[in-house]
């Protein structure tokens, strides 16, 4: 993945980090090749110019130097780059390094990479880095101009954010964050032989998306078929040895309330609902007893559980004589009329 690593580094710096750090650069940092911010031996800057110098120009120099002051050098910094991955269930993905110089044990996929980069836009400073088209950091004092290499960053309508990456061995790459109206998505590029490429199917992809999707409230279908489902079906429950013959239900909470999917399949949307109907007592509140399905084209897109929404206790001596009596009323009452 090249230096889409840096979304990773990025990441560990500011939940770990103090952006107003002054960082002395290291002989290891300044020797760094690849792309770079110009770091020399002996240079100070802050972590906060740093972080723009790693997501900007992709400063291979910047990412040795941070990795060296978060986590005491490239190795220690790797650990902590895991272990976040492990926290962001990325099970696919490993980092040897905070820049993205080719390593055989330094990979992940597109689907987990676009994961982490949906994680790291959620930071707010993050996003506002790397939706920076220019922006000029302080090195030993001197001002020093840099400028995005996102090539899709003020040029294509709603892109905002979020990093490039090349080496020999994974060629051209690009992540981008594109929002147009309420629909917002990221388009992960791997592996293209040029950077004229790696444009071209950023942008098929994109403009794909927005032409044959479109978001719907998932949530207000789904309750709104709920209560309409609930309404014939709750009296339908037997609850066997139960004090109650009363019971609530309710839906799981939701992930997300919208979802997007394609513009011709809206109108064949379809939610089905399966339930136990037959229960034992006692019934604690919160216990699963069926699952609600939506489908689009056949294919599941969402499901959620169905819950109890009461406690229902077990019938007990008493309530088991109350019935006798009012079954054995109820049966003299039509032989005497």
């Amino acid at each position: 993945m090249a230096s889409t690593t840096k979304i990773m580094t990025a990441t560990i710096v500011l939940e770990k980090g103090n952006l107003n750090d002054t960082i002395e650069i290291s002989k290891k940092a300044a020797s760094t090749g690849g792309s770079r911010l110009g770091l020399k031996t002996g240079d100070k800057i802050t972590v906060c110019d740093l972080l723009y110098g790693l997501m900007l120009c992709s400063g291979n120099d910047a990412a040795v130097a941070l990795a060296e002051h978060l986590g005491g050098s490239i190795e220690g910094f790797a650990e902590l780059m895991n272990k976040k991955a492990i926290e962001l269930n990325l099970n696919n993905t490993h980092f040897v390094t905070p820049h993205g110089l080719d390593e055989d044990e330094h990979y992940t996929t597109a689907y987990e990479l676009a994961l982490l980069a949906n994680y790291a836009m959620k930071n707010q400073k993050f996003a506002q880095i790397v939706s920076t088209k220019n922006y000029t950091v302080t090195i030993n004092g001197y001002p020093k101009n840099l400028h995005n290499t996102n090539e899709l960053l003020g040029n294509l309508d709603g892109v905002y954010g979020i990093k490039t990456g090349f080496t020999n061995g994974a060629n051209r790459c690009l992540v981008t964050a594109c929002k147009r109206d309420n629909l917002d998505i990221i388009c992960v590029v791997l592996g293209a032989d040029t950077k004229k490429f790696r444009t071209i199917d950023s942008i098929k992809l994109i403009e794909y998306v927005f032409s044959n999707f479109e978001i719907i409230n998932i949530e207000n279908s789904v309750n709104n078929s709920f209560e309409e489902w609930k309404k014939t079906n709750i009296n339908s429950f037997n609850i066997n040895k139960g004090s109650s013959k009363n019971i609530d239900l309710k839906l799981d909470n939701f992930k997300y309330s919208t979802i997007p999917i394609k513009k011709e399949e809206v109108k064949d949307l379809k939610i089905e609902i399966f339930c136990n109907f037959n229960l034992n007592a006692p019934i604690s509140e919160n216990t699963s007893i069926g699952s609600l399905v939506v489908k689009s084209n056949n294919s599941i897109i969402y499901t959620t559980n169905i819950y109890t929404d009461c406690n229902i206790t077990k019938k007990g001596i008493l309530e088991y004589l109350n019935d006798f009596y009012t079954n054995y009323l109820s049966i003299l009452e039509s032989v005497i009329n």
